[in-house]
Formats: C-alpha cells, sequence, structure tokens
C-alpha cells in the first residue's frame, strides 16, 4: 500500500490515496501503522476518498483504532496532501468530514481552514451536566474528592479546556485520562490544559482522545481560542502556542452569534513509501 507521511505542527499522520474506496482501515491495520516502533508511527491514519459533496471526504482514525469525527490537523494536511497527489490542483479544498464539511485555501505549505462554528449546547457537544441548564463552558466535573472546572464545547468533535497557571508542568498524561474517559463524557472527549500568555497569545497542551498526549491538535487550539475569548478576554485574533509549533486562530463570535472558526498552520510532507500489510486480528 502506497502511503505518505504529512505533519501539522508534529501532529502527524499516515496519509493513504484511496479513489476507489476499497481499503478498510480496520483498528488492528491502525494500530499496526501507527505504532512508532514496529509500524510507520503517526498519531492517526487518514484515507482520503470521494465525496459526493466535496472534493473529498476524509475518512480519520486515532492511533488507537477509533474513528474520530475530525481532525483539524488533517484537514490542512488532506488540502496539501491532494494537491501533491495530483487529486485537484485547486487552492480552495472543501474537505468532507464526520463532522461536516470543511474549505480549506492552500497557500504554499500554510493552510487557513475554515472550521465552522463551535457548539455549547451540552447535548450536541455531547455532555451530560449535573443541573439541567447548567452552563457547559463552566462545567463541573466530579472526580474522586476534588471539583475541576472546564470550559467544554465542540468544534465538531468534544473539548474541555482547563486553564492552568503553567502548561508545561500541568498533569496531562495523569489528569488527562481521566478526564477523557469521564463519565459527563458519553464520546470521551479531547483535553485541553490553557495558559494565558496575553491578549494576543495562549500556550496549550493536549491530551487527545484515542491518540495520548499529541505534540499539536488543531481542533483543541480553536476550542481553547474560543474558550478564551469568552471567559480570558483575550483578543479575537490568537497565537495557539502548542509543543509542535505555532497556529493562528481567529474568532469573532459569541455564544449567541454564531460565526466560523478560521485557523491557519503548516502542513508539511515528511516522507512517502510503500508498506506491506498483512492480515492482523481486528
Amino acid at each position: 500500500m502506497k502511503f505518505a507521511k504529512y505533519q501539522g505542527i508534529g501532529n502527524d499522520f499516515v496519509m493513504v490515496s484511496d479513489p476507489s474506496d476499497s481499503i478498510s482501515l480496520t483498528p488492528a491495520l491502525v494500530r499496526s501503522l501507527c505504532d512508532r516502533r514496529f509500524g510507520i508511527g503517526a498519531d492517526g491514519v487518514i484515507r482520503v476518498v470521494p465525496s459526493e459533496r466535496a472534493h473529498f471526504f476524509m475518512d480519520y482514525v486515532n492511533s488507537d483504532g477509533s474513528p474520530s469525527e475530525m481532525c483539524g490537523n488533517g484537514v490542512r494536511c488532506v488540502a496539501v496532501f491532494a494537491r501533491a497527489e495530483g487529486l485537484t490542483d485547486d487552492s480552495r479544498i472543501d474537505v468532507d468530514t464526520r463532522a461536516g464539511v470543511k474549505s480549506a485555501e492552500v497557500d504554499g505549505d500554510r493552510v487557513r481552514v475554515d472550521m465552522g462554528a463551535p457548539i455549547f449546547e451540552p447535548s450536541e457537544i455531547p455532555v451530560a451536566l449535573d443541573e439541567e441548564g447548567s452552563d457547559a463552558l463552566r462545567a463541573k466535573l466530579e472526580l474522586d474528592d476534588e471539583v475541576i472546572e472546564a470550559a467544554v464545547l465542540s468544534m465538531g468533535n468534544p473539548h474541555a479546556v482547563l486553564f492552568v497557571d503553567d502548561a508545561s508542568s500541568a498533569p496531562v498524561t495523569t489528569l488527562g485520562p481521566r478526564l477523557e474517559e469521564h463519565p459527563a463524557f458519553p464520546s470521551k472527549a479531547n483535553i485541553e490544559f490553557v495558559t494565558v500568555e496575553s491578549p494576543d497569545r495562549i500556550t496549550m497542551r493536549v491530551w487527545e482522545r484515542g491518540a495520548r498526549e499529541t505534540l499539536a491538535c488543531g481542533t483543541g487550539a480553536c476550542a481553547a481560542a474560543v474558550a478564551a475569548r469568552l471567559l480570558r478576554d483575550t483578543d479575537s485574533k490568537l497565537t495557539v502556542a502548542l509543543r509542535g509549533g505555532d497556529l493562528e486562530v481567529q474568532w469573532t463570535g459569541s455564544t449567541t452569534d454564531q460565526q466560523p472558526v478560521f485557523m491557519t498552520g503548516p502542513a508539511v510532507e515528511v516522507f512517502t513509501g510503500k508498506v506491506f500489510t498483512r492480515e492482523v486480528p481486528i
């Protein structure tokens, strides 16, 4: 199977073009491809297939074999990959995802993506709050003998944003997995640990649902920027500093004014090759 390895500020993917829609990304196959010692190594696999309502459909599967609604860094990589593979020569590319169609504008190896409007309605995130009418942006999550406050919202997939004094020392690998599987999240959640550095810059680390801690998360950066604007009065245009690099995020909306979030960042080919797959148990 031919593949290309791509990364968006360190969030890396095995990319596969499948114009005949004939490749099945079984959980076992994805885990094998994403294994960093015995496989290619990646945070997930993206299969690019035809779509009836966009240029392509992005079939994204996390490194643990679980499918995901969408991936912001992945959308950027799909746009650059599709042009490199000769699948399109358009600079504006519509990418269909399980969370709807996202429009990407390619300028070299930088891509600006219309990520759609954030979702604040608890049932649509989804998140189950203790009290009816509770504000998801100020959700109280009980965890053993403590209560953790998080800004919960969706960017096509569920996020819980925690504001911390120092993201670099935040308990990402210990608290992250516990919150990912918190009973309040029926579909699990991505967990962002965010420090506001200035009105136009935040720092973030992320525990990604189905992929553990990653160097970057595009939807997470968007969720963090939205939460920071609403709860920490930051600017409408932010630099989000992640462990793999910076993303630019712009949002001019509010909880009552549905405006799309725009994310801009790089998408880079790392290498291409062929991998010999074999039958592996699911």
